[in-house]
């Protein structure tokens, strides 16, 4: 048994349904696939990813690189706010400030990622991301723009 799956025996129904959709969606995209988020926790507002670091995450001094961080932060606090909007709803990332507070080199890290307002049409999320000791790697404020009846070019 995987530790997300022991993890999963706990949930709630419709939040273990949100995870498990979630995964699937999540190897359905090819910008994420390849990147190795793990999907370990959906609900309303709230979305938890790990990621391991391996080597393809390094830059040239062997720690993650900034990139890979907003990309997880982004893709995390995106989800958080997808469950937040009503069905049908498109958003797009607007505004992204990320502060990259500690280099991670190795281990598993995990991204916190929590709605902090939904609106009409914005959505103000947030982003922690932590090292594999709890330390505070990065922080990330994210805001997306949300269109009730719209649909993006796929």
């Amino acid at each position: 048994m995987t530790a997300a799956s022991a993890r999963g025996k706990n949930m709630p129904d419709e939040v273990r349904k949100a995870t498990e959709d979630v995964r699937q969606r999540i190897k359905e995209s090819h910008a994420v696939r390849g990147m190795g988020f793990a999907v370990e926790r959906v609900e309303v507002g709230l979305v938890i990813f790990t990621m391991r670091v391996r080597q393809r995450h390094r830059q040239m001094h062997g720690v993650v690189h900034g990139g890979i961080l907003a990309m997880l932060a982004d893709t995390v606090a995106a989800i958080a706010a997808y469950t937040t909007v009503p069905r049908g709803t498109e958003i797009a990332t607007i505004e992204m400030k990320i502060n990259f507070l500690e280099a991670v080199a190795a281990g598993e890290i995990r991204a916190e990622g929590r709605v902090l307002r939904t609106g009409r049409n914005f959505v103000v999320t947030e982003c922690e991301i932590r090292n594999q000791n709890g330390s505070l790697a990065a922080k990330a404020l994210l805001t997306f723009g949300a269109m009730s009846g719209q649909s993006f070019e796929r």
